[in-house]
């Protein structure tokens, strides 16, 4: 099997620089354009013999698909994606300029260089090598960049989804963020966690209603206080523990790693290991749980008149299985004066970690990384791979960088100074390569 070839190594470095310096900020409520980043994908797609195809569902908002023909056509087909849009970032704070693709002894920096515009470049530089050397996959690729991920993906993989399945057919699989990076656990291990599994996403709109009044007087209908105990019931509360398959497969793996004999099912087991695995039980800990954390406050408009009306945002989670108790617990914690709805809604999801094609992603990364060990995890938040759920797309997280030790993957992922180095885009499109011509 030929190795990628050293044009691809370079065009990754390129195209994340290049990816960079576009902005496609998204602050939600429609306020992003992705379109050119979308067309410089789509160029680069084209270059290699594809025949990729610009989606709107709003002007601006852009999304771009493409399809690899395979070897075999009685397989199913493989989605491969990645979202175009970043979140925010205040220049000031930087060590470089966010959006300025710099390339900085052997680092690429600015805003999107793990989350995601790195996978994108790698699945741009492996398909274009492809096309250099003749390579068609096993099963067929569909290749697909996305809008809007980092708000409600209304614009972008929900839209896919609802109106435009047909670019999807046969899919069954697919692979995009949040997998394959090197967890560096503090003792000399790298710890490689591939994602098998996601918690729902449940952004909840609280509102507290009252009696509008004059701030001298007594109120015991006051909105702003009915809403200030709620959702300080809600910060404080302990959810309890619940082991999804993939997180019980994680803990497993992560104990023997360590040579500890888990008893995952004993009283205070989970936690008992957790405390055991130090600076590991960062890839699980967020995970044995649902979560519901107030984020946001609004209400009243002058110091001496009390509102009628008290609003809040809390950022819940919660795991596959978990929404019920989600709901009945947040039916609990609001309480009779405080109403709550979805803000924003998204289905958990697992799956499953014996099979193939987990195997085969686990291969690539040991081939290129024998030092490493690779292990299942859920993710905290969610991807795309949620709307594409819709369509019976079992989704992992698989967007491979060897990362050095002093590189926490995870605290970039919406950080100040984000950035990659050359050497982990390097190893990316490698591991990448490896996967996608035998998935």
């Amino acid at each position: 099997m030929a190795d990628i070839d050293e044009r691809a190594l370079d065009e990754v470095v390129t195209f994340t620089s290049d990816l960079i310096r576009i902005d496609t900020t998204n602050r939600g409520g429609g306020d992003c354009q992705e379109r050119p980043a979308a067309e410089y994908a789509a160029e680069r797609l084209a270059d290699a013999g594809l025949e990729p195809v610009l989606l709107e569902r709003t002007k601006g908002r852009t999304n771009v698909v493409a399809r690899i023909e395979g070897t075999d056509p009685s397989a199913d087909a493989l989605l491969v994606h990645g979202h175009l849009d970043v979140v925010p970032a205040q220049a000031e704070e930087w060590s470089v300029h966010p959006f300025s693709g710099e390339i900085r002894d052997g680092v690429v920096w600015g805003r999107g260089a793990v989350d995601m515009k790195n996978m994108d470049a790698m699945i741009l530089a492996v398909v274009r090598a492809w096309a250099r050397q003749g390579v068609r996959p096993r099963r067929d690729l569909v290749i697909a960049f996305t809008a809007d991920e980092e708000a409600s993906a209304e614009d972008g993989s929900g839209f896919l989804a609802d109106q435009h399945a047909v670019f999807f057919e046969g899919c069954t699989e697919g692979i995009s963020e949040s997998g394959a990076f090197t967890f560096h656990d503090g003792g000399g291990r790298e710890i490689y966690p591939i994602a098998a599994g996601e918690r729902g996403t449940g952004w909840l709109k609280l509102t507290a209603h009252g009696r509008a009044g004059h701030g001298s007087k007594v109120n015991h209908e006051n909105a702003v206080t009915r809403l200030a105990a709620a959702i300080t019931r809600i910060g404080e509360h302990e959810w309890p523990l619940r082991l999804t398959p993939t997180v019980r497969a994680a803990l497993t793996e992560l104990a023997a790693l360590y040579g500890i004999a888990p008893e995952l099912d004993a009283p205070d087991g989970i936690d008992g290991l957790l405390t055991k695995l130090g600076p590991a039980a960062k890839l699980v800990e967020p995970t044995v749980r649902n979560s519901a954390n107030p984020t946001m406050l609004n209400a009243g408009y002058k110091v001496n008149v009390i509102p009628g009306e008290a609003v809040a945002y809390v950022d819940g989670r919660y795991l596959p299985g978990g929404e019920d108790e989600f709901r009945t617990t947040l039916d609990r914690l609001t309480g009779p004066e405080v109403d709550w709805e979805f803000h924003h809604r998204e289905v958990a999801l697992q799956a499953p970690v014996d099979s193939l094609t987990y195997a085969r992603m686990r291969a690539a990364v040991e081939e290129f990384a024998p030092e490493g060990h690779v292990v299942p995890y859920c993710m905290s938040g969610g991807t795309d791979a949620k709307q594409f759920s819709r369509l019976g797309i079992t989704g992992y997280g698989f967007a491979p960088l060897k990362l050095p030790e002093g590189f926490d993957y995870q605290a970039l992922f919406h950080g100040v100074d984000e950035r990659v180095p050359v050497e982990a885009l390097h190893f990316g499109v490698r591991v990448l390569d490896r996967f996608l011509r035998t998935a």
